[in-house]
């Protein structure tokens, strides 16, 4: 079984990510089950402009549609609800919605760099206390960048220890070392391997164990074989999960990594 943790769809800023190509890509390399965010939930482009108010998505909007998403797609598409920290905060609608579809929603993703906001701002605070409430997992963008930088996660993930955080990249744009640190402090803190080098997972699984570590790709990112070449045409790093990872951790690991870690973790 393969399940991917890390998975988005929808059109803004220069993301182009069509619902049919992540249906294409799962059903072509055997993904059986995909958390899938909407990257329309994004505030601020790669310079740190705020998306004009006209050409911002309401997070209820984006919210709907990627319920919408995993209700026609069931068992297979499920939904983590990306917030916009930065603009809006929780309200009683979106408490509802995250709630009567319990079975559906199965986490809350923020973005902190795409929100120029810091994860320990207590703006995104208000929405780990909606996480702690409904019992979901909280996935977080992390990077170089002083918004996403891992610490901050790790401080809030120490002050909520009944929420489980996971470190989505594991620190994009760095050699992934503070983060396995981290994750290695706290029982509640994850990450998953999205642009992450296989060495750089096994390092983390011999320093915190495969129980907390979980396969995620950005896919469609790259396009329908995301899983096998990046837009160049280039091979991507992801091959080496599928194929070479397995012969070098124990099969138990593997499989953590691969899927079960995302099933117990999600309740799938």
């Amino acid at each position: 079984m393969l399940i991917d943790s890390h998975v988005h769809f929808g059109s803004i800023l220069n993301f182009k990510l069509p619902k049919k190509t992540v249906l294409l890509a799962m059903e072509k390399y055997s993904v059986e089950k995909a958390i899938v965010s909407s990257c329309q939930g994004a505030e601020f482009d790669d310079k740190q402009i705020a998306i004009p108010e006209k050409k911002q998505i309401p997070m209820i909007a984006s919210a709907k549609e990627t319920i919408d998403f995993a209700k026609d797609n069931p068992g297979k598409i499920y939904a983590a609800i990306w917030v916009k920290p930065h603009f809006e905060q929780p309200s009683p609608e979106l408490e509802y919605l995250l709630k009567v579809h319990h079975n559906i929603v199965k986490a809350i993703k923020i973005h902190p760099f795409h929100s120029a906001i810091s994860f320990s701002d207590p703006r995104v605070e208000s929405y780990i206390q909606l996480a702690q409430f409904l019992k979901l997992p909280v996935i977080t963008h992390t990077a170089a960048d002083e918004f996403s930088a891992c610490r901050h996660v790790y401080d809030v993930a120490k002050k909520y220890p009944d929420v489980k955080f996971i470190m989505a990249h594991m620190g994009l744009g760095t050699d992934n070392q503070e983060a396995i640190e981290l994750c290695s402090k706290l029982p509640n803190l994850y990450s998953d391997t999205a642009w992450v080098p296989v060495e750089n997972a096994i390092k983390f699984i011999k320093k915190c164990g495969s129980e907390k570590l979980l396969f995620g790709s950005d896919m469609p990112i790259d396009g329908l074989d995301t899983y096998t070449q990046n837009k160049w045409g280039q091979p991507s790093m992801y091959r080496e999960y599928f194929n070479g990872l397995e012969t070098q951790i124990p099969s138990m690991d593997f499989e953590n990594i691969m899927w079960k870690n995302a099933e117990n973790l999600f309740n799938l």
